[in-house]
């Protein structure tokens, strides 16, 4: 693996009250607004939410990658991201990051090793080490009534029509 990796993404303002972001590792675009606080359109994404979504996205990327290379099975993760965003004197800012995965496990003897991965992946977090806001932290494992490996049995989640993974 190389040392070192170059992501590149462009956003412009199109017009009125949107705009769009376009990734070079992605065939669509994804526009975006202010948030409807602040003016936006109803609807859209904003960069606060995109913030959110690339630290939930990148925790549950770390997370897969820590669980396979560890050999640990769990049957599902759902990575939760709220962020506070309050008025300064130097205008607005982010004050606050809470995560909040929830990792579902077949077998309570996984309970201790879940939670040491789950931390190791709050650790590794690339997107999530480059914030310079205190993030809080508050994890989940939850031991599913039917949840088996990852891949053999079904989830609640994929149960109902909804895949993860």
């Amino acid at each position: 693996m190389e040392a070192e990796h170059l992501y590149k993404v462009e956003a412009w303002w199109t017009s009125g009250k949107t705009g769009i972001a376009k990734s070079v590792s992605a065939p669509n675009a994804i526009h975006f607004t202010a948030p409807t606080d602040f003016g936006g359109i109803e609807g859209r994404w904003t960069p606060e939410d995109l913030l959110l979504a690339a630290l939930a996205g990148c925790f549950t990327t770390t997370f897969h990658a820590i669980a396979t290379n560890s050999k640990f099975e769990y049957a599902d993760l759902s990575v939760g991201v709220e962020g506070k965003v309050r008025k300064s004197e130097a205008g607005y800012e982010f004050y606050g990051i809470v995560t909040r995965p929830t990792l579902t496990i077949a077998k309570e003897e996984q309970r201790q090793r879940a939670a040491v991965l789950l931390e190791k992946a709050r650790v590794l977090c690339l997107v999530s080490r480059v914030l310079s806001v205190e993030q809080e932290f508050a994890p989940q494992v939850e031991l599913g009534k039917h949840a088996l490996i990852r891949g053999v049995r079904k989830t609640k989640a994929q149960q109902g029509g909804v895949l993860h993974g």
